[in-house]
């Protein structure tokens, strides 16, 4: 059980880690100066779930309940 607990808790580093520098990756949600003319109403505004960065919003909420579901787990003292 033991050696299951350490796979767990590296597998747990290894998602922190990856979330980190997803986070560090995204762009931030202000709009600027763009939202004042509309031009936050783009092609790409409108289909942000398709382009890179939608990607990477989509693996940061996949990584983030991984992160907590391991997490509770750890916490649980069941391995």
């Amino acid at each position: 059980m033991e050696a299951l607990r350490i796979v767990i808790q590296v597998i747990f580093i290894l998602i922190c880690i990856a979330l980190t520098a997803l986070v560090l990756m995204q762009e931030g949600k202000s709009a600027g100066l763009g939202a004042i003319s509309g031009a936050a109403e783009t092609y790409w505004g409108k289909n942000k779930g398709r382009s890179m960065e939608g990607k990477l919003v989509k693996i940061t909420k996949y990584l983030a309940i991984g992160f907590m579901v391991i997490a509770v787990l750890l916490n649980l003292n069941v391995f």
